[in-house]
């Protein structure tokens, strides 16, 4: 697979959550998806053991059903306070806020049909042990989209589904006792390529030298 030609700085100012610009119709090779979890698993891992672990989902029902859920959450979640794209009086906030909410509207309807989810969830011998292993699989899922970016495939971070993570389960297969599910993505091909960095604080405003 050829690369796009990203530095590192690029790659990481760049590396954005992917919605309306994902490609539903065009599917991503099973060999990509491999070497993007190649990539993933070189994050670090708490005592070097590696609970990180990836449900792939190609099928259409289950990416279907997975949606269903996404969707019924996503419902819950665009009625609350904190859904942004509720005005707050100041013009251009809510501008740029509700661009982001459309965004966030968009694949609260389509997430089931992006043409792979992958959910990124780490294992252990029973329940409390996988949710202490999170901490395993959130950096292993952030190299994973790294790696896609890289490739020409978007993702968009997503832990909302976690408010039914057994429904989830269910539908997938995964046990729950002993596998605790973090991150769901999309995963597809981009229109386009090119992204740009997001306007964020200066680095001064949020550093606080040797104590807060």
């Amino acid at each position: 697979m050829t690369l796009l030609g990203l530095d590192a700085d690029q790659l990481l100012s760049t590396t954005r959550a992917v919605r309306k610009r994902l490609d539903l119709e065009r599917p991503v090779p099973d060999e990509l998806i491999r070497e993007c979890v190649a990539m993933a698993l070189q994050a670090p891992s708490g005592s070097n053991v590696v609970t990180m672990r990836f449900v792939v989902v190609r099928d259409e029902a289950k990416r279907q059903a997975v949606g269903q859920v996404y969707r019924e959450v996503y419902a819950g979640y665009k009625a609350s306070p904190y859904y942004p794209g509720r005005s707050t009086g100041d013009a251009d906030r809510d501008r740029v806020q509700g661009r982001v909410a459309s965004s966030a509207d968009f694949l609260g309807d389509h997430m089931g049909d992006a043409p792979v989810l992958v959910l990124g969830c780490t294992a252990g011998p029973d329940r409390a042990s996988a949710e202490a292993g999170l901490g395993n699989i959130l950096p292993g899922m952030w190299s994973f989209m790294l790696a896609a970016r890289a490739r020409g495939l978007g993702t968009a971070w997503t832990s909302m589904h976690r408010a039914r993570e057994r429904d989830v389960a269910e539908i997938l297969g995964i046990p729950y006792e002993t596998v605790a599910q973090a991150v769901l993505t999309p995963l597809a091909y981009t229109k386009g390529t090119t992204f740009h960095p997001a306007e964020r604080p200066d680095p001064n405003s949020v550093i606080h030298w040797d104590s807060w």
